[in-house]
Formats: structure tokens, sequence, C-alpha cells
């Protein structure tokens, strides 16, 4: 995991596993989307996570298109905005994937106004 914004295309034309920025033709619409959400999480708004064995992992201004983080072949975020016109965006928001329970409440707290401020643009 990481604490990202992540916005299509995860697929790029090469497949090379990451460092391809994949552009789609709303690329300004998801940049738009994905930084109004990073903007308002303490963490993700710094562009870095700071997870271990990654603590030199950033993204600026909290955002990534997917495929430049890492190629993900046949997604479902590139599948549903190909084929259904669904405008969606990946939120990465723990470095760890099973946050214990007694961290549940600071992440509710880490994510509530990002939350908030996405549903306003949407």
């Amino acid at each position: 995991g990481s604490v990202v914004a992540s916005y299509p295309y995860d697929d790029s034309p090469t497949h090379r596993p990451t460092g391809v920025y994949s552009k789609s033709a709303d690329d300004e619409v998801f940049k738009y989307l994905a930084k109004a959400y990073a903007s308002h999480h303490p963490i993700m708004r710094t562009g870095k996570p700071n997870c271990p064995g990654e603590e030199g992992e950033t993204f600026p201004d909290g955002i990534t298109n997917g495929a430049q983080w890492y190629d993900v072949e046949g997604g479902m975020q590139d599948y549903n905005y190909v084929w259904a016109n669904c405008f969606e965006i990946t939120l990465e928001l723990s470095c760890c994937k099973y946050p214990p329970a007694s961290e549940l409440q600071q992440e509710w707290e880490n994510n509530r106004e990002s939350l908030l401020a996405f549903i306003e643009k949407v």
C-alpha cells in the first residue's frame, strides 16, 4: 500500500513496469479529482507517504498517474473508464493493507475532509 490518489490510465501501450505516463482523454479531469482528495489529506498532500521499505517514494501533490507509478494491465479502473464511461480514481489510504482496529479512528480523521471535498467535486 501507500498513501496516494491514482488516476487512469493504469496500463500503458509499452507495458513497461513503471515510469510511463499513460494519459487519458480526460487527464485534466482525473488530476483535478485526485488533487481534490489528496489536498485535504494530511499525509497524502505531502506527497511523502513514508511507507516502510519505500521511504524514498514520492508523489507530487499526493497524486500519480497509475501507469507512471506501476503498470497494471486489465485493471478495473481502466476497464470502467473505457467501457462504462465511469470516472474512477484509486485511493491508496494506508501503507498497511489491514490496519489494526486501534488505528481506524485516526484513518477516519485523515480521510473525512478528503471524502467530503471529493463528493462536492463529483
